[in-house]
């Protein structure tokens, strides 16, 4: 296996495992748990979209390298996400109004940046599954979902816009909102699964751009 292959499929691997420790730290309510898988997760989707870009041939290359740079700046987003509440929010004394900009459970300005940046995965992602060439039937499924996952986009970047968040900020303790993560990763889950597999095809060398789809 070529080093291009290994990256790929490790990044995939890491996109499946960081999805389902993000589910189970949702369910225990553990938010340091998964702030921290959180900041490693964008790793992951780069190394796998990264893969699927190189394999694109030319005639799709400009929806691959979109979904790539789409990528980068979702990478960038989530991780100065996590990172803050990794560090400022949990290790220094906040005024109340940096609490609220800060802290994710205010569902303030920190949590319109972590939406923004999932909508921009859910653009990344819609633009590679366009991309890719599907030779099997997981190479079908993994295209469909990551198409699919694009209509994220809508929810996560203009529903902030609507202040249903900040109207929600102080009702109840945020189980509906977990719920809703949750049932992210159970759709999310089978992206990192089917991608790890198509990686590990003999295939993939040439599998991106398909020209009958």
């Amino acid at each position: 296996m070529d080093q291009n292959k290994k990256i790929s499929k490790a990044g995939a691997a890491i996109v499946t495992v960081t999805v389902f420790l993000f589910a189970l730290f949702l369910i225990i309510n553990d938010s340091m748990g998964s702030f921290f898988v959180c900041l490693i997760l964008p790793l992951g989707f780069i190394m796998m979209t990264a893969g699927l870009h190189n394999e694109c041939e030319n005639d799709r290359k400009v929806a691959a390298d979109i979904g790539m740079v789409l990528a980068a700046v979702y990478c960038v987003f989530i991780m100065l996400v996590y990172f803050t509440q990794l560090t400022t929010v949990k290790n220094e004394q906040l005024t109340e109004q940096a609490a609220k900009l800060l802290t994710m459970g205010k569902l303030g300005l920190i949590f319109n940046f972590d939406l923004l940046g999932y909508g921009i995965m859910a653009l990344s992602t819609f633009f590679t599954g366009l991309s890719m060439k599907a030779r099997n039937k997981a190479d079908r499924w993994l295209k469909a979902l990551m198409m699919i996952h694009g209509v994220f986009y809508f929810s996560c970047t203009f529903l902030p816009m609507t202040g249903i968040f900040s109207k929600m900020s102080s009702d109840g303790d945020g189980l509906g909102g977990r719920l809703a993560l949750v049932a992210w990763c159970v759709y999310f889950l089978p992206v990192g699964i089917l991608s790890f597999l198509h990686f590990r095809s003999p295939f993939s060398e040439s599998c991106c751009c398909d020209k009958s789809v």
